[in-house]
C-alpha cells in the first residue's frame, strides 16, 4: 500500500462494539483490524460488519479479532489486501484503552492498575509507526494527580523529559511524533444527548505534519439533542402497542407522563445543558443485572421521567415475557431498553448488539459515543488529505 492511495486505514484496538470504529469509519478510514477481548463484542462487531452495506470493505478486508491486546502481533494478525503491512504506511492507530485506572469511579490506580493498557498502545506505534494516532479515556486522566504519567506518555511519543516516581528527571528519544492535542470533548456538543466528557488525545507523525496546522474538532451543535427529542419515537413505538386493549387508558397516560416530564426537565435546564442523560455506565461484571448506574445518576433519570431501577426488555421480548408492567408502566416510569441505551450513547438504529440483555447494556454504557469519534476522524483525516496532496505535489 502506498499514500496515494484512496482509502485511509486504520486499526483499532480495545474496540468494544465498535462505538469509535462507527464514528471513524463515518469520517472515511476503512478499518484494517478491530481488536477486543470481549466475545460478546467481538461478536457484535462481526455480525454488523456482515450485515451491513456500508461495511462491505471491511467485510472483505478487516479482521476482527478476540483477544487480549497483549497478544495482537501486528506483522502476524494483519494484512491489507493479502499483502503484509509494511511498518509506516498504516494511516491511524485508535483505541479506547480501558478507563478503570483513571475513572473517578474506582480507585485510580493509574499505571499500578493491571489493566492499563497506555504501554502497550505505544508499543504499538512503535511497530506500527502510523501517521495518526487517537488515544481515548475518561476525564480522569486529565487530573493533576496523573500529570507525570501523561508527561511520560507525551515524552514516549514526542520525545522530551518526564519524572519518575523517585522525583529524578528522566529523558526519552520519542517515536516522532508531534502531540497535536490532548483535550475533553463533551459528547452533548456533538449531539449526543448525555453528559459524557472524554479525554483525547490526537498525535500526528512529524514527518506527515511537516508544517501543516492541526485543527481540534469545534462543537456541531450549539443546543444539546434532549433525552424528550431523542428517545421520543422509539418510546411511541414502545406504548403504541398496547394503545389499544386492556391497557390503553394506562399506557396512553404512562407515555404522555414519561414525555411531559421529559420536555419539564429540558425547558428547566434551557441554557444549562437541556434535558440531557447522565453519563452511562457499563457496569462491572462482579454484580449483577445492568441498571442506569448509581444512586445519584437513578435521581437524574428520575427527573427525566426514566426508570434507572434496570434495563427493559426489547419490543418482541416484553411482548412473549409479558413484562411490560415492569418495562413500561410502573409508577417510576419506563425503564430503557437496549436501543434506547444506545440512542443515548450516539449509536446508530439498527446497530444490533450481541449477547444477552446484560451483556449488551454493558458494551453499549462502555463505548465511546460514534459522533465524538467522527469529529474526532474529520480533524486527523483532514490533515492526512493535506499531506497526501502535498506528498503527491512533491514527487
Amino acid at each position: 500500500m502506498t499514500s496515494t492511495e484512496a482509502e485511509f486505514t486504520s486499526i483499532e484496538i480495545c474496540a468494544g462494539a465498535g462505538g469509535q470504529a462507527i464514528g471513524l469509519h463515518e469520517a472515511g478510514f476503512k478499518h484494517l483490524a478491530l481488536v477486543e477481548i470481549d466475545p460478546h463484542a467481538a461478536a457484535t462487531l462481526l455480525s454488523n460488519i456482515d450485515t451491513h452495506q456500508k461495511w462491505s470493505w471491511e467485510k472483505q478486508r478487516c479482521e476482527v479479532l478476540q483477544m487480549d491486546v497483549n497478544d495482537f502481533l501486528p506483522d502476524v494478525h494483519v494484512t491489507n489486501n493479502g499483502s503484509a503491512l509494511p511498518q509506516g504506511e498504516l494511516d491511524l492507530l485508535a483505541g479506547g484503552v480501558p478507563c478503570p485506572p483513571f475513572s473517578h469511579a474506582g480507585k485510580q490506580l493509574g499505571k499500578n492498575d493491571e489493566r492499563d493498557l497506555f504501554p502497550r498502545m505505544l508499543d504499538l506505534v512503535e511497530e506500527l509507526r502510523p501517521r495518526a494516532v487517537m488515544i481515548e479515556n475518561v476525564r480522569g486522566i486529565m487530573d493533576p494527580k496523573f500529570s507525570d504519567y501523561r508527561d511520560w506518555i507525551t515524552a514516549r511519543l514526542a520525545g522530551g523529559t518526564y519524572r519518575k516516581e523517585d522525583g529524578t528527571e528522566e529523558p526519552e528519544e520519542g517515536l516522532g511524533y508531534e502531540v497535536c492535542r490532548w483535550g475533553v470533548l463533551e459528547a452533548s456538543d456533538f449531539g449526543v444527548p448525555q453528559l459524557r466528557p472524554r479525554a483525547i488525545l490526537v498525535a500526528i507523525r512529524r514527518d506527515v505534519l511537516k508544517g501543516l496546522k492541526y485543527e481540534w474538532p469545534s462543537p456541531t451543535h450549539e443546543d444539546p439533542v434532549s433525552v424528550a427529542e431523542a428517545l421520543q419515537p422509539t418510546m411511541y413505538e414502545r406504548y403504541e402497542q398496547f394503545f389499544e386493549g386492556e391497557h390503553a387508558e394506562r399506557a396512553r397516560k404512562a407515555y404522555e407522563r414519561w414525555y411531559d416530564q421529559a420536555k419539564k426537565r429540558d425547558a428547566e435546564l434551557k441554557g444549562k445543558g437541556g434535558g440531557i442523560a447522565p453519563t452511562l455506565v457499563g457496569g462491572s461484571k462482579k454484580h449483577g443485572g445492568a441498571d442506569l448506574g448509581p444512586s445519584r445518576a437513578k435521581a437524574a433519570w428520575k427527573q427525566l421521567g426514566v426508570s434507572g431501577l434496570g434495563v427493559a426488555n426489547d419490543i418482541k421480548t416484553c411482548n412473549v415475557k409479558g413484562s411490560h408492567e415492569r418495562d413500561l408502566l410502573g409508577e417510576g416510569g419506563p425503564m430503557l431498553t437496549v436501543e434506547q441505551a444506545a440512542i443515548i450513547q450516539g449509536f446508530p438504529r439498527g446497530w444490533d448488539f450481541s449477547g444477552g440483555k446484560t451483556a449488551q447494556y454493558r458494551q453499549v454504557g462502555n463505548a465511546f459515543p460514534p459522533p465524538v469519534a467522527a469529529a474526532v476522524g474529520r480533524s486527523i483525516i483532514e490533515v492526512l488529505k493535506a499531506a497526501r496532496e502535498r506528498d503527491q505535489a512533491e514527487a
